[in-house]
């Protein structure tokens, strides 16, 4: 197959140009490679803004250039980096502008242990953005628990390890197995499942365990979905897995990590010696508390008795006291009682100077003082008004018509009672009243005299 393509160039020394010879290297390439995977290191990472990722994918002997163009570079959730370990899918081709040999990459994951490491650091990132690792929301343990659950294989060494802990530190402790795996496909969900059982089954505190191992035999600890479910618990959890080196996601969201499940065994089962060495420290505390104490109120009590004086001493202070109070209000009572009379005469003496009759005769001699001036005002009043009267009467006649038509005058009235003023108020014919001094007249105008009088000149 690879010698077909060079067959069709024949052997008649057939001519091509460079570009025919890149474009024919192209396709058989593509033809020969149309999907490989390979394995490799990442170096010469760029990435230009139209979106597309090159990169050269190395080994300790060889190299090749990779374009992961932006449709597929989408599709990545990892973060590439130089350095970063790499299995790669697509097709081996030419850029035929450089004659540069190349692979067209269409998928990317990372490789070996690599790629839990990558996720596990994906994951860790993510975790820690959303709040579940923050120090805020982490619960104490419990100073003296009395149940304690397991979450953890029922075989192997862990739960013989916790158990000979508890029983040696703190045999009143209760201890319950929640039994789960602990590795393999499965493991994850029946973690899940068992620490949801023994968040509701009104623990102290729960231990989750598991003995060391690879990363592989570790990783159901650092699944999703077991690090939400731990997260989500509202028992104090110790997460104990692997050895002190090993550290998984449930390790970041638990409350408290253990490097060992002995050491998580130890953070949760208070030691019975060390809590009788407290008891022992604080019942002697006690002791001189109480001595203390005692000796206080001793010197107190004595303090008082000497102060304390006999009854009698202090019944002649207080008939002393009383006998001075007597006196005192006594004097009192006397100034309070002389001062009510000296104001009492006060008052009766203004009392005199505003006594009603006195008013009342005041009063009276006013009213009869009024009486004998009103008659005169009166009669002043009238004979001034009647004065008066007289003068606006003859004021009256003087501008009245009346007077004017004594005289001789007469006024003209038409029909509707206006005066007549002007000949051109009238027309021949019209009948006028004539208002005389004494008596009218109806007259009528024979001519007032406006219209030209036309003459006949033969008559």
């Amino acid at each position: 197959m690879l010698n077909d393509p060079f067959a069709r160039l024949g052997l008649d020394r057939e001519v091509l140009s460079v570009s025919q010879l890149n474009g024919r290297a192209r396709v058989l390439l593509e033809d020969v490679f149309a999907q490989v995977w390979v394995e490799g290191e990442i170096s010469n990472l760029a990435r230009p803004a139209s979106g597309h990722i090159y990169f050269t994918l190395k080994d300790s002997q060889a190299q090749v250039r990779c374009a992961l163009f932006r449709q597929n570079a989408s599709r990545v959730r990892q973060a590439l980096k130089d350095g970063l370990a790499v299995r790669v899918r697509g097709k081996v081709s030419l850029f035929e502008g450089r004659g540069d040999y190349q692979l067209i990459v269409d998928t990317l994951e990372p490789a070996g242990d690599g790629a839990l490491r990558l996720a596990f650091e994906a994951l860790k990132d993510k975790l820690a953005g959303e709040g579940l690792f923050a120090v805020e929301r982490k619960r104490a343990l419990p100073a003296h628990p009395q149940r304690i659950g397991i979450i953890s294989s029922p075989t192997g060494a862990v739960i013989r390890d916790i158990i000979s802990v508890f029983r040696r530190r703190a045999p009143q402790v209760r201890l319950t197995l929640i039994p789960t795996a602990v590795q393999g496909r499965d493991a994850t969900a029946q973690i899940v499942r068992a620490l949801a059982l023994a968040d509701r089954g009104g623990f102290d505190a729960l231990i989750l365990a598991r003995g060391g191992g690879s990363l592989e035999d570790l990783w159901c600890f650092n699944e999703e979905s077991l690090a939400r479910a731990v997260a989500a618990c509202t028992t104090p959890i110790v997460s104990a897995v692997g050895h002190e080196t090993d550290v998984s996601i449930s390790d970041f969201v638990a409350d408290v990590r253990a490097p060992t499940p002995s050491a998580a065994a130890e953070l949760l089962a208070p030691d019975s010696n060390d809590l009788q060495l407290r008891l022992s420290s604080l019942q002697r505390r006690l002791l001189l508390r109480m001595r203390e104490q005692l000796s206080r109120e001793r010197m107190r009590l004595d303090g008082l008795s000497r102060r304390l004086r006999h009854p009698g001493e202090r019944l002649r202070q207080q008939a002393q006291r009383v006998d001075d109070l007597d006196m005192r209000l006594r004097r009192a009572f006397e100034r309070q009682a002389n001062g009510r009379r000296e104001q009492l005469a006060r008052l009766a003496a203004r009392l005199s100077a505003q006594h009603p009759g006195r008013a009342l005769a005041l009063l009276r001699q006013r009213v009869d003082s009024l009486a004998a001036r009103l008659p005169r005002a009166m009669s002043e009043g009238l004979k001034a008004r009647r004065l008066q009267l007289n003068s606006q009467m003859q004021t009256l006649h003087v501008v009245s018509p009346l007077a004017t038509l004594g005289r001789g005058y007469s006024i003209l009235l038409d029909e509707r009672g206006q005066a007549i003023r002007r000949a051109a108020q009238t027309r021949p014919g019209q009948k006028l009243t004539a208002k005389l001094g004494e008596g009218e007249l109806e007259v009528r105008v024979e001519d007032n005299h406006l219209t030209p009088v036309t003459l006949s000149l033969l008559d």
